[in-house]
């Protein structure tokens, strides 16, 4: 009796790993995360944030709010709360060409691309040189207001500045 015993109780916890592995699967389908090891995550307030990548040449840093490491190559993905637009915002892809900029910076590999996931859909977006010049075209831009004196909120939401990151440093904010 007590041989079968052990045997149902092996064969309960084997089922109950399986059905963990399924539903653990099942979230991370969900969730729009690529298939891969999370190397990096920036989950706000639930854990300790992560430190910011960091580009002295440019004077960039940032957190992505995942990078995904799919054997060896490095993806960022950055997550939206709302819905899909037709086509990613320009705002959406300076930031995700922002962290793909910072990976290379920080690691020496170049990503290939990049994910923008949106609540009802994931987006890839391709690193080219293309995106990159664009990405550098801005940041040259914003330094020269910034030496000038002109790079002033570029909105009037109050909501998007209550949730500004740079909310308490901000001379601007609403």
């Amino acid at each position: 009796m007590n041989g079968s015993f052990l045997l149902i109780l092996a064969l309960i916890l084997l089922l109950a790993g399986a059905s963990a592995l399924a539903i653990g699967s099942r979230i991370r389908q969900q969730s729009g995360l690529p298939a891969g090891r999370i190397v990096y995550a920036d989950p706000g307030a639930w854990f300790p944030l992560e430190k910011p990548l960091y580009d002295s040449l440019n004077g960039l840093a940032g957190k992505p709010d995942y990078l995904v490491n799919q054997n060896g190559r490095i993806l960022p993905v950055e997550v939206k709360s709302g819905w899909a637009p037709p086509a990613p915002y320009e705002g959406h892809l300076m930031q995700l060409a922002a962290y793909c900029l910072l990976v290379e910076r920080v690691t020496g590999k170049r990503p290939q691309a990049g994910l923008i996931k949106y609540r009802n859909r994931v987006i890839e977006i391709e690193y080219s040189r293309e995106l990159e010049d664009r990405l550098l075209s801005h940041l040259k831009e914003i330094r020269l207001q910034e030496r000038a004196g002109e790079a002033d909120r570029s909105h009037h939401d109050p909501g998007r500045c209550a949730r500004c990151g740079f909310r308490s440093q901000c001379e601007q904010r609403l």
